[in-house]
C-alpha cells in the first residue's frame, strides 16, 4: 500500500448500486497522478462514442439475422474498418491494446456466423470496459473538483491581518 502524500486525499468511486468499486488519489491540484487515466487516452471521444454505439447496434441485429456468405464477408469488411477507425480516436496505448484483443480475420476466408458474433462481442465488450473506465475517472475528477472547491471555500479570502477587526489599530510602519 502506498503512503499518501500530505497535500493528496483519497476519493472513493461509488458505483450506480451505491457501492464503492474503487478509490483515486488525488493531488491538492486535483490531478488524479495516474498516467492510466482513461480520460486522457482518448483523443476524439465522440468518435469513439459514435462507432462504439454502431458496433453495440450491429451486433444486436446480426443476432437476430442469419448469415449467408456474401452477409459474413460483408461483416468482416465492416468490422475491419470498425477497428480502423477507432483506432483513429484512440491514444497510441490504446490502440496497441485494441490491436492485440480484436480478431483480424484471414483475407479470402469467410469465417463463420459464430465466429462473426464472437469478434463482434468482443470487441462491444472491450468497448464497454473502456466507458465504464472513462465514467469511473470522470467522477473521479468530479469528487477531485469538489473537494477543491470544497477546500478554497474553507481558506481565508485575504492573509491574517490584512482586514482589522473593527475597535483594533493595526500598525502599518513608519510615516514621517
Amino acid at each position: 500500500m502506498s503512503q499518501q502524500q500530505p497535500d493528496e486525499k483519497s476519493v472513493v468511486v461509488v458505483g450506480p448500486d451505491g457501492r464503492p468499486i474503487g478509490t483515486v488519489e488525488v493531488t491538492a491540484d486535483g490531478a488524479t497522478g495516474r498516467e492510466d487515466d482513461p480520460s486522457r487516452l482518448i483523443e476524439q471521444p465522440a468518435k469513439v462514442m459514435r462507432i462504439g454505439s454502431m458496433i453495440k447496434q450491429l451486433l444486436e441485429e446480426v443476432r437476430a439475422a442469419p448469415l449467408d456468405e456474401a452477409g459474413r464477408q460483408r461483416l468482416v469488411e465492416i468490422h475491419r474498418r470498425s477497428v480502423d477507425e477507432l483506432e483513429d480516436g484512440l491514444s497510441p496505448e490504446l490502440r496497441d491494446e485494441l490491436e492485440r484483443i480484436s480478431v483480424r480475420f484471414t483475407e479470402g476466408t469467410t469465417p463463420s456466423e459464430a465466429e462473426l458474433r464472437i469478434a463482434q462481442a468482443q470487441l462491444v465488450g472491450w468497448l464497454e470496459g473502456l466507458f465504464h473506465g472513462i465514467q469511473a475517472a470522470l467522477v473521479a475528477q468530479q469528487m477531485a473538483a469538489r473537494m477543491q472547491l470544497e477546500q478554497m471555500r474553507n481558506m481565508p479570502a485575504l492573509p491574517p491581518g490584512a482586514h482589522p477587526e473593527p475597535g483594533k489599530t493595526t500598525s502599518t510602519g513608519q510615516y514621517l
